[in-house]
């Protein structure tokens, strides 16, 4: 495993956005992707997602399980694969219909996304199937080893193996990174990018919806 510790080489090469968001928000009790954290004629959380996707990529795919309540979206809607597959089969769903060799892959989740901090990894020499942000605040993000896989790049070569684990009905991230070439981003270039900690912040709960509404507006 490599752990990159700068950003300095642009690849020039186009990539794809993908947005997982197909989750259920049974926890939240209401529909996280149409949260307007951004006031009543602001945007909805999965249309700021999209927009800030914009500029870093040269196509936008979202992979939701209601492809048709989303007619407006400024994105290619793809729906799950696997009925079943969780986050798993949402990142190999989009990187199934993608139309270049690597996408940037984020959660519809997460409103204090920065684009520097993609913007960086996006210059990476792209020498691995995944490049993954290891955060400097491990119990702010989904995987037990500070790994943050919905704030990644993953390239095609991911979906032979990601197909493979989901048709045997293995849905954890960690055992599909550990059989791919994973990079990951070091702590400290992502403290340079985010240094309040708060990227990754994704809405889960009642409690969730709150701290972000809280950090939203120190901002």
């Amino acid at each position: 495993m490599t752990i990159v510790q700068s950003g300095d080489s642009a690849t020039g090469q186009p990539v794809t956005g993908i947005v997982v968001a197909g989750g259920s928000s049974r926890r939240l009790g209401q529909d996280k992707r149409r949260l307007r954290l951004w006031g009543a004629d602001g945007p909805m959380l999965l249309e700021h997602t999209l927009d800030l996707l914009a500029p870093l990529c040269a196509e936008r795919l979202v992979v939701l399980n209601d492809p048709q309540a989303w007619p407006d979206l400024p994105a290619r809607c793809i729906p799950d694969s696997y009925s079943d597959g969780g986050a798993l089969g949402g990142i190999y769903a989009g990187l199934a219909a993608m139309t270049h060799p690597y996408a940037l892959v984020v959660a519809a989740d997460m409103p204090l996304l920065r684009r520097e901090l993609p913007a960086a990894m996006l210059a990476y020499p792209r020498t691995y199937d995944a490049l993954v942000p290891r955060s400097p605040h491990p119990g702010a993000v989904r995987n037990a080893a500070g790994l943050e896989p919905l704030h990644a790049i993953y390239s095609r070569a991911c979906c032979a193996p990601l197909r493979r684990m989901l048709d045997q009905g293995q849905r954890r991230i960690a055992d599909f990174l550990a059989s791919v070439r994973m990079e990951t981003v070091a702590p400290e270039v992502i403290a340079r990018y985010d240094p309040a900690g708060q990227a990754f912040l994704n809405i889960n709960t009642p409690d969730d919806l709150a701290a972000a509404r809280r950090a939203l507006a120190a901002e």
